[in-house]
Formats: C-alpha cells, structure tokens, sequence
C-alpha cells in the first residue's frame, strides 16, 4: 500500500512538472526549466519600436498622472515648471538605470533570477528573488483594486444607479459595489495572463495608441470645460532657499523610486530583444519622454479642475471623471466610459509588466521544476485577491509609504548587479555555469551563496534603515532624513562600491580585465552536465554541435558570417606566461584585437575561472580548441559553433 502510495503520488508530480530538458540532475531542475533558459532566436521578437510601445504605454497610468501632485501641494510646494523639471530629470535617470540591466538581459538573453546567480550565489540568488515575487504579488492586489475602481466609472457611466448599488458587506472597509467591480477587474486581466511574453507585446502596442489618445481628449475636454488651463500653471512655488533644493530633490527621487522595480527587472522583457541595441535607444528615449507628457498632462487637467469646480484641484483622474458623470448628458456619459477604459486598460499593462511577467518569472527561479511563468502569473494573480487589498488601502496611508519606500530597497540589489557585471566581469558570463549546482562552479561559491554580494547588498540596505523608519512615521535624526532623501542613490552607491571593493581585494572566479561581452550568438545550449562532453567531440551527429538543435546548415551560417567580419591580424600576436598555479594561458586575437586569456590559479590578464586541467575556455557550453601548431584558428566547438575565430594560439 505504501509502495502504491508512492508510484501515485511520483506518477501526479511527474504529470505537474513543467518542461524542462532531459538528462537534468535533481538539482539542476532546481535550477533550470524552459523560461529560465536563455531565449531561443525564435522568440526573440522586440524590436525597438515594441519597446517604444511597451513604455508609451506604461508611462500613461493613474501614478504617473499624479506624480507631480505631492510636489506641488502642501506647505512647502513648488511651482509646476520646476515639478515637470523634477520627472524629465528623474525618469531620464531612471532610463539610464533601465538600460544598464536591460542591455545585461539582450545580450545573454536571460532574466533577472539568472543574472542574480553571478552575484548572489546560484542560491543566494533566490532570497532577492522571493523579495521581489512577493512585493510583485501584493502591488499587483493593489493594483487591480485602482482598476476596479475604474470599472465602476464604466458601469456607472452604463448605468447610473450602479453608484448605488444596496451594500451587503459586514466589513466597513470595502462595500458590494466596489468589490464587484474589483473583482471584475480581476477576473478580466486572467487572459491576459495566458500569453507568453514574447507575444504580450501587442497588448502593450494597443495600450500606446488607445490610452494616449483618451488622455489627450481627457485633456482637451479638461481645458474646454474651465475655458482655460486654471491657475496651477500661474502660482509660484512656497518653498525658498534650501527648502526649495531639498523639495525637487525629492521629487527627483521619488520619480526614480517609482521605478525601482523595473529597474530590477527590465531583462525579464529585455532578453526577448533581438539585438541589443534593440532594447538600448528605444528605452532611453522613450521613459522621460512618455512619463513627462502623462505628467504634463496631469498636472494641467488638474489645474484646470481647480476653475470647474473651484477650490482645490483634484489631482486623482478618476475621481475627476466621477465628477463628470454627476451631471452628465449622454455624449458626455460615453466620453467618461472611453476615457475610464482606456484608464481600466492601462492598469492591465502596468500589471502584466510590472507585476504578473515579474513575479513568473521569479515563482520560476524559485521552483522551476513546477512553475513556468504562466503558472506563476496566475499564482500572482490569486495572492492578490486572496490578500485582501481594500483593508490594506482602507487603515492608513503608512501601508503604501511603506510599499513605495520598501522598493527604494530594490536599489541595492541594482547596486549589487550592475557593479558585477560591468565593473568587475567587464561583460563576460559564462552561460552553463549560471544553471550548475556543481560546487566546482564559478558562481557557487560558499555553499551557494557569495558573501561579498550579501555583504554589499545589507551595506546598501542599513544607509537608509533609519530614513525608512521615519518614511513610516517614526521620530529619526535630521541626518538620517537628508540620507533617506537620497535614498535610491545611497543604496546603489553603497552596494556597487562595498561589492566592488571586496571582489577587488578578495578576487573572484570567471571574470575578465577587458571587455568581453560573449552573449552574442548563443543560440540554444544544453545546460546538462553530460552534454559538454558530446558537444566538444565536434561529431557530425552531434544535434547540439552549433547550439541550434537539429540544423547543423545554420551554424554553419554562422560560421562563414563571422569569418567574414573579423580581419586577420598583420601580425597574430603569441605571448605565452605561465604561471606555476595555472593550467593554461592562451592569448587569443579576435579581429586584431588583443585578449589575454587566463584559466584558474592566480593570473593577472584576461579571464579568470576556477583551476581546471583542462586546456581550454569553456563559455556558454562551448570550448576553445587549441591550435599548435602556430598561426591558425582558435575553433569554438559545441553550442554557437563558431570556430575558425582568426587567432594565434599555442599550448606549452
């Protein structure tokens, strides 16, 4: 009967694992499944102009219509110029943030949870993983509750009685009609749930031509209705002096801090470019110019609020086209429904990218022998339901100054990235390894974890500890306010320098002193521990000989194409210094230029890995052969197939 119990029980698991590729260890598919891999050419289907969609259309959304309006109300506001000045500047940073860790996923074409792996530790990696699945499942409960909140102004605008809707609910922080509109909301968003990523690009290309539009009529309608712009655009600011400095650095700051999670990640879309420049521009054009104009927008329609109705403007769009409806005709009924879906889809969008793709994608990382992103996009989906997000919404307002200070967070974990890859590999992964649990690896470290990441990511975390307890409402030191003010900078600088200066003095394995970015024609590689040994056997039966399974023609495409775009050296340079603790030195010319190459022990050029008796650089699955018998080719057998690379190489 045990025994019975044990083969249903094995026989249900094996029915719920997703796919993954054969020949995987135990803990390798603790590691590795289909969406972790890094994308295949077939599914590598941005383009520039989708990520110009994808941002148009993340850029129009409730938040970012508001954002000007802590700048400017309150006892120390400042003037609207100088607000809109704060978004340009801080979403211009921003987008140089983006495209930092974007251009780390096009070009290896893998998301956050793998990057993470090289500078946490191949299970390090997944306590800031489960830091940002669990911050995406709660922002998107709170997100979907602001988009219910739009539905009810589509119903409302159908029928008018829907406002008063008979309330059956024993709770006094939600009622019948706002939670039927929630969860309406909820259940619609569910499809789009379904689609893989590659493909979800053309709800974000229907959401930039359909939401800016009803914003701009929102806006000309605004206008029309005040017979002008309102008085917002002609007051002057209150604060003075250094009042006034501190105040735009703040709003600098928390233009930043509303990106922090994208910050993160952005290769979670990024590794579905097809080039790298694809995701580069294309980004850093489109974030400040988007989110400026939403701003600009947002700031005069609730100036213009002000002349309609007098008083204080309304800064929040929806309660504005709540407004609307309490005296509206027919045609301006319509226009409300319009405007409030285009609002009810940019909600969706800002979910799916923000929350839903992100929190899959790191449910996957975390249990990837069960989840996929799909499934863990609906997992996301029901914490958020299941959460509750009105009695979050309904206690106080410390409940969501605590979620956008808790993401400022996020900037030691960018710290800790960004410093890994450009400042101390310099560009240079070595793909299979960021899927071994092989102690051997380059990024196991101690146990799995790196402590010099850790190490730097608590340094970047405890400079704004005492500004994140006053963020919430607690009595803290003037300094420690002027620091938290900082804040997003604070932890980034800290935790690049801290990880910089530790992997300076305490060097680490697989990295390289020029830079090598070698993610450029991976195209499908085998992360199992045996399929190494095949592929640098180079045999013609080979499937994985070029890394593009079962078509051997187009590797060697590949091939001939990169022979034709590097030039042999006039002069193929030779140098061979070795080193008693190492096991090969090989210099190796790429297009005439020059990369001292060192494998394991304690060489000072090129790359470093850890000591193996092997003679060869192995990267991505791939090897180095070594030709020697003087000038020639240094041949790259195995996932890309890109041998015949011109080179000197020689082997003592």
């Amino acid at each position: 009967m045990e025994k019975l119990k044990q083969s249903k029980a094995r026989y249900y698991a094996d029915k719920l694992a997703v796919e993954s590729e054969p020949g995987l260890t135990n803990a390798q598919l603790m590691l590795t499944n289909h969406d972790l891999k890094p994308v295949e050419p077939e599914r590598r289907q941005w383009g520039p102009w989708n990520f110009v969609g994808f941002w148009i259309a993340d850029s129009f959304n409730i938040n970012t219509w508001m954002i000007s309006s802590s700048m400017i109300s309150g006892p120390d506001g400042i003037s609207w110029w100088q607000s809109w000045l704060c978004v340009w500047i801080g979403y211009t940073i921003a987008g140089f943030f983006i495209c930092l860790t974007g251009r780390i996923g096009a070009t290896y074409h893998i998301s956050f949870p793998v990057i993470c792996r090289s500078s946490f530790g191949i299970w390090g990696s997944l306590w800031p993983v489960f830091n940002r699945a669990a911050m995406a499942c709660i922002w998107y409960g709170v997100q979907s509750w602001i988009g219910g909140e739009c539905v009810t102004l589509m119903l409302r605008s159908i029928w008018s009685n829907y406002k008063d809707l008979p309330n059956t609910f024993p709770s006094q922080s939600t009622n019948t009609r706002d939670y039927v509109s929630f969860f309406l909301f909820w259940f619609c968003s569910l499809p789009a749930i379904w689609f893989p990523v590659h493909k979800i690009r053309h709800l974000f290309t229907v959401k930039a031509y359909f939401v800016p539009a009803a914003g701009i009529t929102f806006f000309i309608w605004a206008i029309v209705r005040a017979h002008g712009i309102g008085p917002i655009v002609h007051q002057g600011g209150k604060a003075t002096g250094s009042a006034l400095g501190w105040a735009m650095v703040k709003g600098i700051m928390s233009s930043i801090a509303n990106f922090a999670t994208l910050i993160v990640n952005d290769p979670d879309f990024a590794r579905f470019a097809r080039k790298p420049k694809d995701a580069l521009w294309s980004q850093f054009i489109t974030i400040p110019v988007g989110f400026a104009v939403t701003s600009f927008i947002g700031i005069i329609v609730s100036s213009s609020s002000a002349v309609i109705y007098g008083g204080e403007a309304v800064w929040n769009p929806l309660d504005l086209l709540g407004r609307f409806l309490d005296s509206a005709n027919s045609g301006e009924r319509f226009g409300v429904f319009m405007i409030a879906s285009a609002f009810a889809l940019a909600q969706l969008g800002t979910n799916i990218a923000a929350n839903s793709v992100s929190a899959g994608t790191d449910m996957t990382a975390l249990l990837p022998r069960y989840l996929n992103i799909r499934r863990g996009g609906y997992i996301c989906a029901l914490v958020g339901l299941v959460m509750c997000p009105w009695n979050l919404l309904s206690t106080s307002n410390n409940f969501t100054t605590y979620l956008s200070a808790y993401s400022v967070f996020l900037s030691s974990i960018a710290g800790v990235m960004i410093c890994d890859y450009y400042f101390v590999r310099k560009g240079f992964l070595q793909i299979r390894d960021l899927y071994s649990a092989q102690s051997t690896g380059p990024y196991y470290y101690m146990f799995g974890f790196h402590w010099r990441g850790y190490t730097a990511y608590i340094c970047g975390i405890l400079i704004n500890i005492v500004g994140f307890v006053g963020a919430i409402g607690r009595k803290v030191p003037a300094g420690a306010t002027y620091l938290y003010n900082l804040n997003f900078f604070c932890g980034f600088i800290v935790a690049s320098a801290t990880y910089y200066l530790l992997c300076k003095y305490f060097p680490i394995p697989a990295t390289s002193d020029v830079w090598m970015e070698v993610g450029e024609d991976i195209r499908n590689p085998s992360v199992a521990y045996g399929a190494d040994d095949e592929a640098d056997a180079g045999s013609e039966g080979s499937p994985d000989r070029y890394g593009i399974k079962g078509d051997e023609e187009a590797g060697d495409e590949v091939i001939k194409e990169r022979q034709s775009n590097l030039p042999l050296p006039e002069e193929p340079p030779v140098k061979s210094d070795w080193n008693s603790n190492d096991s090969s030195t090989v210099n190796v010319g790429s297009g005439g230029v020059q990369s001292d190459v060192s494998y394991g022990g304690g060489s000072d050029t090129g790359l470093r890995g850890p000591a193996t008796s092997d003679s060869s650089l192995r990267t991505d699955g791939e090897q180095f052969g070594i030709n020697t018998s003087g000038p020639g080719k240094v041949g790259r057998e195995g996932k890309d197939g890109l041998e015949g690379l011109p080179a000197d190489a020689k082997k003592s």
